[in-house]
C-alpha cells in the first residue's frame, strides 16, 4: 500500500474553539449536522484490506480502510489501541474517520493482542516507548508507509507520542485520545477497579471474545504494568519534549483513569491543542463516534 508523499503544511488553529486556551467542550446534545448522515454514507464508500506484517518473530494483524473519496495530499492515519484493544474494539470507528478525512486509516494488532502472535513475555517498563522502536518501522517498510498522522487511544495515546518524537520525519500530526501522561491516583485506581471487575467470569470471557486464549496475558500485561513499582514514576515528558509536529489531545471529562491535567500536559508540553469532551469517559470512539470524528477531521484539515 503506497502513501503519498505530499508538499509540508503546518496547522491553523482549530475554528471550532471558543476559548484563549485553545479549548472547547461538548455537550452530549450537540448537534452536528456534518455528519448527521455519516452511517449512511458508510455502505460502499470504504475498501477494506487485511494484511499481515512481520515484526521479529511475531505475525501481526493489519486492516487498513481507504474511502472512494480519498483526497489528494492527504497521508494515512495510523491507529495505536488501548491497554484492552484491538483491531475488532475500535468498532466502526476508523471506516468513519477515513470518509469523513478523507484519508487512508490503518489500525492493527499489536503482538499479544487480537490476531496477532500470541506473547508471553512479561512486557518491560519501557514497553510504551519501545512500540515506535519496533513495530512501527516494520509496518512502514511492509505497507511502504512514509508518511502519516499518529492517533492513539489510552496507552495508544502514549505510543503515538513516543513515535512522533522518535520519527519526526515521518509523522505529521499528533492526535491522543484519553492518553496517560503521567501516573495519577485516578488512574491507578482506575486499573485496580478493572482487575477486580475482570475476575468476574462473564467479564473476563468478554475480552477472550476478542483476544481469545491470549485474554489472561492481554489483562495482565495491563493491570500487572501499570500497578508495578517500576512504573510509579512513568512520565510522558521526555517524549513530549521531541514532538515536533502539530498536536491534539483529546479527553473525555469524566474519565476514569485520569483527569483533564492529562491533555493539558499534553498540550502544554507541545504546543498544541487540547478538547474536552463534556459528559463522556475513557471510549469516545465508543460513547460519541460521530463527535469524535469530527474532532478528529476538524483538526486535520489543514494538515498534510
Amino acid at each position: 500500500m503506497a502513501c503519498d508523499k505530499p508538499r509540508q503544511e503546518t496547522a491553523s488553529p482549530m475554528r471550532i474553539l471558543t476559548d484563549r486556551s485553545a479549548v472547547f467542550r461538548h455537550s452530549p446534545s450537540m448537534r452536528m449536522e456534518r455528519f448527521s448522515s455519516l452511517t449512511t454514507l458508510l455502505s460502499g464508500t470504504v475498501h477494506v484490506e487485511t494484511r499481515a506484517v512481520t515484526v521479529g518473530n511475531y505475525t501481526v494483524h493489519v486492516r487498513c480502510w481507504t474511502p472512494e473519496v480519498r483526497l489528494p495530499g492527504k497521508v494515512p492515519v495510523l491507529l495505536f489501541h488501548d491497554s484492552l484493544g484491538c483491531i475488532a474494539l475500535w468498532r466502526d470507528f476508523p471506516e468513519r474517520l477515513a470518509v469523513a478525512s478523507g484519508r487512508v486509516v490503518i489500525a492493527y494488532d499489536r503482538p499479544g493482542f487480537g490476531q496477532s502472535s500470541v506473547r508471553e513475555d512479561i512486557l518491560p517498563a519501557s514497553f510504551i516507548a519501545d512500540e515506535g522502536r519496533t513495530v512501527v518501522p516494520a509496518l512502514c517498510e511492509q505497507l511502504d508507509l512514509t508518511r502519516f498522522v499518529a492517533c492513539g487511544h489510552s496507552v495508544g495515546g502514549g505510543m503515538a507520542v513516543h513515535t512522533a518524537a522518535q520519527h519526526p520525519e515521518k509523522v505529521t500530526a499528533l492526535v491522543t485520545i484519553a492518553a496517560q501522561a503521567l501516573i495519577e491516583d485516578r488512574t491507578l485506581e482506575g486499573v485496580r477497579e478493572a482487575r477486580t471487575a475482570f475476575a468476574d467470569p462473564g467479564a473476563f470471557d468478554r475480552l477472550a471474545l476478542y483476544h481469545g486464549d491470549k485474554a489472561r496475558w492481554v489483562l495482565d500485561a495491563w493491570t500487572e504494568s501499570w500497578l508495578s513499582p517500576a512504573f510509579a514514576h512513568w512520565s510522558l515528558d521526555d517524549a513530549l519534549a521531541g514532538v515536533r509536529c502539530s498536536t491534539l489531545a483529546i479527553h473525555g471529562a469524566l474519565d476514569e483513569y485520569g483527569s483533564t491535567r492529562h491533555p493539558e500536559h499534553i498540550a502544554n508540553s507541545t504546543g498544541g491543542q487540547k478538547v474536552i469532551l463534556e459528559g463522556r469517559g475513557h471510549t469516545p470512539h465508543r460513547e460519541c463516534p460521530d463527535l469524535l470524528v469530527e474532532t478528529i477531521s476538524s483538526f486535520l484539515v489543514n494538515i498534510s
